[in-house]
């Protein structure tokens, strides 16, 4: 069994996108093309909508980061930005 090949139209219609979008963003994403046909494979369309997926970072559903056990946070995580300058200024 082959795997399935979809074109523009079908490949914006399973993303639920506008076909021009597609062909505007074609060099950023996965594709196969054989001399000017372009294709999309469904691991394409699946990678395609991984890429652009985004989960919430605040509220109530978003996902709380916990390092892996043994793996300790990034060196400078804990580095907070400096007061502004007027605010140090007002004190000279």
């Amino acid at each position: 069994m082959t795997a399935r090949r979809h074109k523009y139209p079908e490949a914006a219609q399973i993303l639920r996108v506008e076909e021009s979008w597609l062909r505007r963003h074609i060099k950023k994403l996965p594709h196969s093309k054989k001399g000017r046909v372009v294709t999309f494979s469904d691991a394409d369309l699946e990678r395609i909508d991984a890429l652009f997926h985004h989960e919430p970072t605040t509220g109530p559903l978003a996902t709380a980061v916990t390092p892996a056990s043994g793996i300790s946070s990034h060196p400078l995580s804990n580095l907070r930005p400096l007061p502004g300058r007027k605010s140090t200024l007002a004190h000279t």
